[in-house]
């Protein structure tokens, strides 16, 4: 069997240039937003994977079928239809915290937000506090 090839990986495009060319206005500034909220949580340098997602840290993964790759530790895209928070651990973990967010829908690891007004900002850096922390604990760092 061949070994899948991730499309999605870390590059070297330039995190400031890709927000800067958002079209939507409020999804620009959303944007900026959850980019300084990542950035204060993780202090780690953004990066982007692919054409339109912002990463902070990277782990490797290896699953039981021999697959392994690099991914983000959390990281956010400002998609056209909604703004998608990665934390990786996925949401089954913190039911409580989401119940307040506010207006969103979820995914396996993605959080999907129409426009960061429609939610608590002290519960989504807690999310993704929690998660970042989560997995730095399982993937940690190697020196």
């Amino acid at each position: 069997m061949a070994k899948y090839e991730l499309k999605t990986k870390k590059n070297k495009m330039s995190v400031i240039e890709f927000i800067n060319n958002i079209k939507n206005p409020q999804r620009k500034t959303d944007a900026k937003k959850v980019l300084a909220i990542m950035k204060k949580i993780t202090k780690e340098k953004p990066a982007m994977w692919g054409e339109s997602i912002i990463g902070f840290g990277t782990y490797h993964y290896k699953y039981s079928s021999g697959q392994d790759g690099d991914w983000m530790i959390t990281g956010f895209s400002p998609r056209k239809a909604n703004l998608t928070i990665y934390i990786m651990p996925g949401y089954n973990l913190p039911q409580p915290l989401l119940r307040k967010l506010g207006k969103h829908k979820t995914g396996k690891s993605c959080l999907y937000i129409n426009k960061l007004e429609d939610i608590d900002l002290k519960i989504l850096e807690r999310l993704i506090d929690k998660g970042y922390k989560e997995m730095k604990k399982k993937y940690p760092t190697k020196k």
